[in-house]
């Protein structure tokens, strides 16, 4: 666990333990699975194949597919008898102690962000203090009138936008993440508040667009972050993490780098994670499946978080596609 703040005496430890992930696993892990790769069942490397296929075939699957026995899920997905394979079981056989079933994400570039918005959404009861700011819609406007590098955000693949037309736009995102926020909080019935959020993630104009709200959010919070940190303010160790990177030293390069490609040629990498939660004001718990009997198994982002920030729970296998456990074991609540 790294702590939430950066001292001068822990910075250059602290800052070794979260390196933006551009892989499966570690260099050492790495190696490791090459080898057992070389033994592992035509079934497997046939499956992983399968799934890349399906990412690209999205019109045909719905963003966050119905709950599954999450047991039963595992043995569909890991059947073969390689380490990895039985490393795999063990962790959802872990996950399952907690929660009985499992709900599929779409696999594309925004399944982070898919994964995140639908857990909050799916158990929210109320607006977040940040989106009741009465300036909340007047943050695209503010930005670009301080940061004239922001009229170059990509946006839903739309280039060559005016400065005006990207603030107009990404304006109505923003209205349309409180209104459906408020509109899914307000729901009494469980049943009722997960059908809502279904039909939600069915509509895929709208579903995009919030993805869209969450990465301007992501870059507002960026900005503070580095503001704070030139003024001599305490920030967050991911903070120093997310702009020692020679890809984002600056928010301008985070964006240009970074989240431009977000959902487009490239997803959240894991120190963005922390970056999606200090956005969102929600601590997100990830059983990285792929680290099971080791400290990182359960990941929290961020690591030291506000005790009334609210907790939703992702699983991963590698830090890359992240899917949804529902349905908490009775003995878990209690």
């Amino acid at each position: 666990m790294i702590k939430s703040f950066v001292t001068d005496q822990d910075a250059s430890r602290d800052c070794e333990l979260y390196l933006p992930v551009s892989s499966n696993f570690s260099a050492m892990e790495s190696s490791e699975d090459s080898e057992e790769d070389m033994y592992r069942d035509a079934e497997e490397i046939e499956r992983e194949k399968i799934l890349l296929c399906e990412t690209s075939s999205s019109e045909h699957k719905l963003s966050v597919a119905p709950e599954i026995d999450i047991m039963e899920y595992c043995r569909k997905e890991w059947r073969g008898n390689t380490p990895v394979a039985k490393r795999m079981r063990k962790g959802y056989e872990a996950v399952a102690q907690k929660f009985a079933s499992i709900r599929r994400v779409r696999g594309d570039n925004y399944c982070a962000l898919r994964a995140t918005l639908f857990q909050a959404l799916s158990q929210a009861t109320q607006l977040p203090g940040w989106l009741q700011s009465e300036d909340f819609t007047m943050l695209p406007e503010n930005l670009l009138s301080k940061y004239d590098w922001i009229k170059q955000w990509q946006l839903k693949q739309k280039l060559g936008r005016k400065m005006g037309e990207i603030s107009d736009e990404i304006k109505e995102y923003l209205i349309l993440l409180r209104k459906k926020w408020k509109n899914i909080s307000e729901i009494k019935r469980p049943v009722e508040k997960q059908e809502a959020c279904d039909k939600l993630f069915k509509n895929e104009e709208e579903e995009y667009s919030l993805y869209e709200a969450l990465k301007f959010l992501m870059l507002n919070t960026a900005i503070e972050l580095y503001n704070d940190d030139k003024n001599g303010r305490r920030v967050p160790v991911f903070s120093w993490l997310l702009f020692a990177r020679d890809t984002s030293s600056n928010p301008r390069q985070l964006m240009h780098n970074h989240l431009n490609h977000i959902g487009h040629s490239g997803g959240l990498e894991q120190v963005e994670m922390f970056l999606l939660a200090y956005a969102l004001q929600y601590t997100i718990q990830v059983y990285r499946l792929y680290k099971y009997s080791t400290d990182e198994f359960i990941t929290l982002y961020p690591s030291d978080p506000e005790e009334d920030w609210p907790v939703v729970t992702l699983i991963t296998e590698d830090d890359r596609h992240y899917n949804i456990p529902v349905r908490m074991c009775q003995e878990t609540m209690l």
